[in-house]
């Protein structure tokens, strides 16, 4: 098993010889054995009913927070080896408690109180963990203050466990990567086959979310980073309208596509995260687009009726990728047509223009925002550069072992955000993707929403030769940055499939109105078998 980050916390020292040795000599999951994984006591349990054993006695917060603590030690670490977690938080019981006082004198933070969370390990906490984006080079880097996400969840009650492995750098370093390895949290495993892979970047997020290991997690995208890791592990993931979650404090890619967003096993418990997590933020210009547009409760929103009357396009650009999602995309309209929607099909919703624009903007913006979070973590930093990080990675023994960083060298190479070049790129990405991409078609076919199938069923991963990707439909609400729901449509053998529901900028009521009343008519979700 790989070197991961929670182990040294608990005082266990990994050689790099030995790390070395775990990267060539391959350790095979294990089939899970113990009982506990068949007798979880909170299995699939959601936001409500977490509340009402609290109001009953029935638990205590830290009674489900060493719960979750129990069950990632014996599964996360122990069989099947998920790999989902790459630190756990050494306060969790201690603020467990610390709710659990503020419970039982009538003081409820909100929505989320008492709440186990994980947060994709690119989001900085200020507390005892460091943020690491999955890098060895930031194996020790501890941000000088919470990121605006993570204040947002601890006023609101949630207690953190931890942090979530990740694709390093949220799968922006280099070419042939692995979704769900880092150098060092090592690979993380789908919980529904353990040799398939979790889909990334929010990799253990996903994981931990669809395993019973938390009751939700942050996640962060580009462009597919919460929607694929949520197709691929059967759960819920929201991809808010860039600009309705701040951005402070989370490790950056791009500042025109980046959003951090919820990933639950329910649409009502997304919905109920996205509200703690909403607002505005002087320190995310972004977020002062989201004046008047925001809601702090998106439940309300919630309707099980919410596709009778509705039109909805169908993406088809995904069809023909896999003839066995295609058949879960065609029950899928048939079913909506049955609830009174009536479905349109869409062959093109942007022009080939965007993908390299949109690719352009992601250097320029990589290098500048990269260099701004280097700097925010002061003059101790141990990484002060990108130019640095660069330099680090071609002297470490792990980090180039299964691919290059060909990204961050494009990245470097870019000038600033004055260049005309970048200049050029974000007009044609937003004049493309919008006015004439989402805003038209939308417009042209009196749309509510339009859908396609998240992803193809996951992959076994594969460390020579990378991720293989068949099919996806993120690309339009990333590089818009409008919203995008995926909720699980059905499964492929053993193995989960999504439909992504997407739409204008703020739009995200009418679309957990849809995503709400089609999960609660399916029901496709599937505990996880952990198959080997």
């Amino acid at each position: 098993m790989f070197l991961r980050m929670k182990k040294w916390s608990r005082g266990t020292l990994i050689t790099g010889a030995l790390l070395s040795s775990c990267l060539i000599q391959s350790c095979q999951p294990k089939t899970p054995e113990s009982p506990e994984m068949e007798t979880f006591r909170f299995d699939e349990i959601d936001i409500d009913q977490l509340h009402a054993g609290y109001a009953s006695g029935a638990y205590t917060i830290k009674d489900v927070v060493q719960a979750y603590l129990d069950r990632i030690a014996a599964i996360d670490d122990a069989g099947p080896e998920l790999n989902a977690i790459i630190q756990i938080n050494p306060d969790a019981l201690e603020i467990a408690e610390t709710l659990d006082a503020e419970w039982y004198a009538n003081r409820s933070r909100g929505p989320l109180h008492g709440i186990p969370i994980v947060l994709k390990d690119n989001i900085d906490t200020h507390d005892k963990m460091p943020t690491t984006a999955g890098s060895r080079a930031l194996a020790k880097s501890f941000p000088l203050q919470d990121s605006k996400v993570a204040e947002k969840l601890r006023e609101a009650g949630a207690v953190i466990l931890g942090k979530a492995n990740l694709s390093e750098w949220a799968n922006f370093r280099g070419e042939l990567s692995s979704s769900g390895w880092s150098g060092l949290g090592g690979q993380t495993h789908n919980p529904y086959i353990i040799s398939r892979n979790p889909c990334g970047s929010s990799s253990g997020s996903g994981v931990a979310v669809s395993a019973n290991l938390t009751v939700l997690a942050i996640g962060t995208e580009t462009n597919g980073s919460i929607v694929c890791p949520s197709t691929s592990n059967g759960i819920v993931g929201i991809k808010p309208t860039v600009g309705l979650v701040s951005r402070s404090g989370i490790i950056p890619i791009s500042y025109t596509q980046d959003t951090a967003g919820p990933m639950a096993r329910t649409v009502r418990d997304a919905a109920l995260c996205l509200g703690a997590l909403v607002g505005l933020d002087e320190s995310d210009a972004k977020t002062l687009e989201s004046d008047g547009k925001y809601h702090t409760d998106y439940a309300q929103f919630l309707n099980r009726d919410g596709l009778k009357g509705k039109r909805i396009g169908h993406f088809t650009g995904p069809r023909g990728a896999n003839y066995k999602v295609d058949a879960l995309m065609d029950q899928t309209i048939e079913y909506l047509e049955s609830q009174g929607v009536e479905v349109v099909e869409i062959d093109q919703i942007t022009g080939s223009e965007v993908g390299s624009a949109s690719f352009n903007i992601m250097l320029f913006e990589y290098k500048d925002g990269l260099n701004k979070y280097f700097e925010s973590l002061g003059k101790d930093a141990a990484i002060k550069s990108l130019e640095e990080l660069i330099a680090f990675n071609k002297t470490d023994s792990v980090e180039m072992a299964f691919y290059n960083q060909k990204y961050l060298e494009m990245a470097q190479e870019k000038d600033g955000l004055d260049s005309e070049e970048y200049k050029e790129s974000l007009e044609t990405m937003l004049k493309g993707s919008r006015t004439n991409g989402i805003d038209r078609v939308m417009d042209k076919h009196n749309l509510d929403a339009i859908m396609a199938p998240t992803g193809s069923p996951a992959w076994e991963t594969d460390h020579i030769n990378g991720d293989s990707f068949q099919l996806g439909s993120s690309s339009p609400a990333a590089r818009s940055g409008y919203p995008n729901i995926t909720v699980p449509m059905g499964f492929v053998d053993e193995l989960p499939v999504g439909v992504s529901i997407f739409g204008r900028a703020w739009s995200e009521p009418i679309l957990l109105e849809i995503a709400y009343a089609y999960e609660q008519g399916t029901k496709h979700r599937r505990v996880p078998k952990f198959l080997n």
